[in-house]
């Protein structure tokens, strides 16, 4: 009778070796749902790249680049352009951001 109790409790030897792949496969799905997960900041980021006043900043920024990577010897670099870009970028995101955080 003891042995008929387990049985029923923890099924045939079979019956786990049958199981046994179905978890796996449950587990790999689980494992693509997170690999999908999206960062929403990275998401705003890129529509806030679009907006007009990151466009401007972000052409004056390669303007720049262009011209301090077609010389040799310049001091000047584009740091200004950078932190201007990445200001008006980041001031988009602020306005964006705290309406997707639940």
């Amino acid at each position: 009778m003891g042995f008929e109790r387990k049985m029923l409790t923890y099924g045939e030897p079979d019956d786990e070796e049958e199981d046994a792949p179905a978890e796996e496969e449950e587990e790999e799905e689980e494992e693509e749902e997170e690999e999908e997960m999206v960062d929403p900041l990275e998401v705003i980021r890129a529509k806030c790249e679009q907006s007009e006043h990151c466009v401007h900043a972000k052409e004056r920024l390669e303007i720049c680049e262009t011209r301090v990577g077609s010389r040799s010897n310049t001091e000047e670099d584009c740091t200004e352009e950078l932190f201007d870009f990445l200001h008006a970028r980041d001031h988009c995101v602020a306005h964006k951001l705290f309406h997707n955080v639940k």
